[in-house]
């Protein structure tokens, strides 16, 4: 008898565990609706990728893009913003083409193929502090010029002929395309179409030299005969240039940075996004933006691909420069 009692007593136990264990069950599958349900109804963060153009290390560009980050995600409120750094220039180009990024600061030749090859659309342009005929400027273009020592026995670009000449790099559109699209404006290059301009054909020997300055330093040590300065380099650097050298000749103007935005990005928050960006130009952000567009980052003004490219675009024409790009170690 106590034996079935006790079997009775454990068998009714057990049930009242089961009976506990569903009604869990049941609550946790409730509540589980209830989370997923409200989570559903709850507005989602939309995702702003912002692409740079590398500079330097990319883990310093991302340290110092967290005060970028702060200030959209706070006057954006409901969008979770991201920087991006790829290895290079052309990365920056296909993560616009590709949707991988919405925002981007690039230069003016990579802003072009931007354009041309991923359909993104030009909304801004950098403001500088530049030098135009030897005079402080604030503007969205600047000149370069080529020169030569003051005791260099050439006073024209047809005297150089056979000489040699340093560029800064051969993506530089103030050294490099902007110069050699004047040597074919002058008729001394000649573009044939199809192929692209070699200096070559007309100096004896061409040199890139990675910097402005450094091209400075090899027409003093007479590596060269003749370089090429531009208006949107230090003040420094651009006036002990001009202060020791004569000018031949320059072109221009030639546009400065630029943002972007990808075709992906959509109304409203393009709108918004732009006017963000736009905001960066103030004078309280403008260390934290000399970091990202240039070291004479002024603002931003209002513009398009139509009205900012147009000059560099007739450079491009009249030279038939492809834009190449090597990534080393």
């Amino acid at each position: 008898m106590l034996a079935a009692a006790a079997a009775g007593k454990g068998k009714e136990s057990v049930n009242k565990s089961r009976q506990r264990l569903r009604q869990a069950q049941a609550i946790a599958a409730c509540l589980l609706f209830f989370v997923t349900a409200t989570w559903a109804r709850l507005p989602q963060k939309q995702r702003l990728v912002v692409a740079v153009q590398p500079t330097f290390a990319v883990a310093e560009m991302l340290e110092r893009a967290k005060p970028l980050e702060q200030f959209l995600e706070q006057t954006l409120g409901d969008v979770d913003v991201e920087v991006y750094v790829p290895l290079s220039q052309a990365g920056v180009i296909e993560a616009l083409r590709f949707g991988h990024a919405h925002v981007a600061f690039m230069g003016p030749w990579a802003a072009q193929l931007a354009v041309e090859m991923a359909g993104a659309e030009l909304v801004l342009a950098e403001v500088r502090e530049v030098l135009i005929e030897g005079k402080p400027a604030q503007a969205t273009y600047y000149y370069s010029y080529w020169v030569v020592l003051p005791s260099s026995p050439y006073h024209s670009l047809a005297e150089l002929r056979g000489k040699r000449a340093c560029f800064p790099s051969p993506v530089s559109g103030s050294g490099y395309v902007g110069p050699l699209g004047r040597l074919v404006e002058a008729k001394l290059l000649t573009h044939t179409e199809g192929h692209e301009v070699n200096p070559q054909q007309f100096f004896g020997q061409v040199l890139f030299a990675g910097g402005y300055g450094q091209c400075w330093q090899a027409l003093q040590a007479g590596q060269v005969d003749v370089t090429v300065i531009a208006g949107d380099v230090p003040a420094r650097l651009y006036q002990t240039v001009l202060e020791n050298s004569r000018v031949l000749d320059q072109q221009g103007p030639l546009p400065s940075h630029a943002v972007l935005v990808s075709r992906e990005l959509r109304e409203p928050l393009r709108s918004r996004v732009v006017e963000a960006v736009a905001a960066l130009g103030g004078p309280e952000h403008r260390q934290l933006m000399r970091t990202f567009i240039s070291g004479i980052f002024v603002g931003f003004e209002r513009s398009s691909a139509e009205k900012h490219l147009a000059a560099f675009r007739r450079y491009l024409d009249l030279t038939g420069l492809q834009f190449t790009e090597r990534i080393g170690r």
